[in-house]
């Protein structure tokens, strides 16, 4: 999505996602193959044909991004009973450049679906359990991240301006389908679910958040080649807001997902400043990103 598109709606009518979805199977033994080719299909299908929101996108404009769904069990007695994990993955392209930057690179480890060959991937944002729970989970769990998605890239372009598709993402987790074997919507499972990431996004607590996102994509990344002080200048004024939120809410769902997808980035970025600038930001990364502390202490050295 363009800039363009943020200031006035174009006239061409593409959804918003251009996503690859695979469905990985390897564990699984004793069912036919063809059955999850079709799931790979109508994943893929449901993922990119729907309209997420009301803007209308130019094929160029759309979402790059990859599901990958990897299901390593099945249930027993619960026939296309299956339990896995999907790993999201999303791209934003940078002005005037060949590059784009990582927004979503992701791991959900609680996914549980049941799916029969040719099934017909539902969805209705006023019915999101749907009349089978297990069936529902996997389109539940998919417009979830599609949302997220879409509210990430919205932010990216404008401030503050995805909040319409966080709130349909918060939706889906106050009326997720319930049934036992079914997580990662609710708050007391545990601290790094889908309640929690959704939750974080909207909570005021974090608002400054949202601010870096825009800050550090629309201000930072997307006038890099025009005017890289202001870029940097823009970008390094980030890391002590950042340690800011983390010191008032430690250990957050929300800051671990933006380093998830920003670790390498940073650091690549970090790697072309001068000492003085390493020296003043690496220790406070090591201690928002401590799973890539070494990363950046690498820079000192």
């Amino acid at each position: 999505m363009t800039l363009l598109l943020i200031l006035s709606c174009s006239s061409t009518f593409a959804q918003e996602l251009n996503c690859k979805v695979l469905v990985m199977t390897d564990q699984i033994q004793g069912v036919e193959p063809k059955v999850f080719k079709t799931l790979q299909q109508a994943m893929g299908d449901f993922v990119n044909t729907r309209k997420w929101g009301s803007d209308n996108f130019e094929t160029k404009e759309r979402i790059e991004c990859v599901f990958t769904l990897i299901l390593n069990k099945q249930i027993d007695g619960i026939e296309g009973g299956y339990q896995g994990k999907l790993n999201i993955q999303a791209n934003r392209p940078i002005f005037n450049s060949n590059y784009s930057s990582t927004m979503v690179n992701y791991i959900d480890n609680d996914v549980t679906i049941k799916y029969i060959e040719y099934q017909a991937l539902d969805f209705n944002d006023t019915r999101i359990a749907g009349n089978d729970p297990l069936e529902a989970n996997l389109t539940a769990t998919l417009a979830y991240y599609c949302y997220l998605i879409t509210g990430l890239d919205y932010d990216s372009y404008s401030l503050k301006g995805g909040s319409e598709f966080y709130a349909k993402a918060q939706n889906i987790v106050n009326n997720a389908p319930e049934h036992k074997l079914i997580t990662g919507w609710k708050p007391g499972e545990n601290q790094r679910n889908r309640y929690w990431l959704i939750d974080q996004t909207l909570n005021s607590r974090f608002s400054e958040m949202r601010t870096v996102f825009y800050n550090y994509h629309r201000l930072g990344l997307d006038v890099m080649t025009t005017d890289e002080e202001s870029a940097r200048n823009t970008i390094n004024a980030i890391f002590p807001v950042l340690e800011r939120i983390n010191s008032e809410n430690p250990s957050s769902q929300l800051m671990r997902f933006f380093f998830y997808a920003k670790a390498d980035e940073i650091q690549n970025y970090l790697a072309k400043t001068a000492m003085a600038d390493k020296q003043k930001f690496v220790p406070m990364l090591t201690i928002l990103d401590v799973m890539n502390a070494g990363k950046y202490l690498a820079l000192l050295k």
